[in-house]
């Protein structure tokens, strides 16, 4: 079970929500292969985004190729399709060659009993000890353990199998790559429920490439991680221990890799990672996302003059319709709102009290993630302004992409591929 084109061993997802940041991006992919590192570019963009910006999937495409261009880049990239699913599908299909398929709402809806009797009969080596390598315990699991699990999934899986088949029947299977998202849950999979989910995705002739499972702790919003790190470790190690049996037992594609959804800034976990994928010999695939927007109003911010405040107008806009942009993020930001100052206070700070308070240094003790997740949720602010935004960001593209680059290569790559 394989596509032609094949993700490479590492890659990390990219959001550019304006579109304007693609040389800046591309150029911090340009400094890792300078110091031997492959990594393949994703610029990623959820229909959510495109509909909150007013864009479409094609300008994504037209921004990387003109990056690719300019750089002289030779080597893959790609654009996702991000988190997609049945109904929103159609837009993405000629501009992207990587869907990310996101069935979050069918998971833990009752599959078809016939169904889930089935995937059980078809899947024996589910039942009693179940031995992974490189795992270092066994599990214990009974034919009810499998049958919850596979209610609990495979409702999802096989709605993933449709939208798939979908994407098939208007391009050539040959020519995308197909993630499947299970990270929207109540709780972490176990290795053994991570099996079972990767079995039925297999049954269902998905050729999957990465999987998003579910980890355990929070991923909010362009901050660091929050939780238990010794315990994340585990699981990251135990699912690619997993996805390695899986390849062997299920025939899926042989460079199948994990997927961190909301990895932006989740500088506590690439340590972890990196340890497990050198132990392993494993890839990954890193989601980032509106860590570069959040770029563009520290560059501004920088610039000082008309860039530095247009950014205090978007925090006062920002502040004032809070509780409104922070709703469909409410889940993966944490921000208290005794730590916002008003508009009227921001408003008098210099350009290096604002940059101080935005740029994710934790070891800064004006750093202040409750203003950094609330404009990570404010990029609507800045797309009801258009082109007004957009020409400052032509005009202090020189600072911006600056802030861009540094973020992108010494903040993620760096640490989670060289250890730097």
């Amino acid at each position: 079970m394989s596509n032609t084109l094949s993700l490479s061993k590492y890659s990390v997802g990219v959001g550019d929500r304006f579109a304007h940041e693609a040389k800046a991006q591309l150029q911090a992919f340009v400094l890792a292969a300078q110091q031997g590192l492959d990594i393949s570019p994703v610029w990623n963009k959820s229909n959510r985004e495109h509909a909150i910006i007013g864009s479409e999937p094609s300008a994504t495409e037209e921004a990387a190729r003109e990056a690719v261009k300019v750089l002289g880049w030779n080597k893959p990239f790609h654009v996702d399709a991000d988190h997609i699913n049945l109904k929103t599908v159609d837009r993405f299909l000629q501009p992207c060659d990587f869907f990310t398929i996101d069935v979050a709402d069918l998971i833990g809806k009752p599959a078809d009993s016939k169904a889930v009797e089935a995937f059980v009969a078809r899947h024996p080596e589910l039942i009693g000890e179940v031995k992974i390598p490189g795992v270092d315990r066994s599990f214990r699991t009974d034919r009810k353990f499998v049958e919850n699990v596979a209610n609990k999934f495979l409702a999802a899986v096989q709605e993933a199998g449709q939208i798939y088949r979908h994407i098939k029947e208007k391009k050539e299977e040959a020519s995308f790559i197909t993630e499947v998202s299970m990270d929207e849950t109540d709780a972490p999979q176990t290795p053994v429920e991570l099996l079972v989910i990767l079995a039925a995705i297999a049954d269902e002739g998905i050729p999957i490439q990465t999987v998003a499972p579910k980890f355990t702790g929070r991923f909010n919003k362009g901050v660091d991680y929050v939780g238990d790190l010794a315990k994340f470790s585990q699981e990251f190690a135990d699912d690619i221990a997993v996805i390695a049996f899986a390849i062997k037992q299920y025939g899926l594609p042989s460079n199948l890799k994990l997927s961190v959804h909301s990895g932006s800034d989740k500088f506590s976990i690439y340590e972890p990672i990196r340890r497990a994928m050198k132990k392993f010999d494993a890839g990954v695939h890193l989601k980032t996302a509106g860590t570069t927007w959040l770029e563009e109003i520290i560059g501004l911010a920088e610039a000082g003059g008309d860039g530095l405040a247009l950014a205090k107008e978007i925090y006062a806009e920002a502040y004032s319709h809070r509780d409104e942009l922070c709703a469909p993020y409410a889940t993966v930001i944490d921000i208290d709102p005794a730590k916002l100052p008003k508009p009227e206070e921001l408003k008098q700070w210099s350009s290096e009290q604002l940059v101080s308070a935005l740029r994710h240094d934790p070891r800064n003790p004006a750093y202040n993630s409750s203003i950094r997740q609330l404009l990570h949720v404010g990029f609507k602010v800045a797309a009801k302004m258009g082109d007004r935004y957009l020409k400052l960001l032509s005009q202090e593209e020189q600072t911006i992409a600056r802030n861009v680059t540094t973020n992108l290569f010494d903040r993620h790559i760096k640490p989670l591929f060289l250890g730097a």
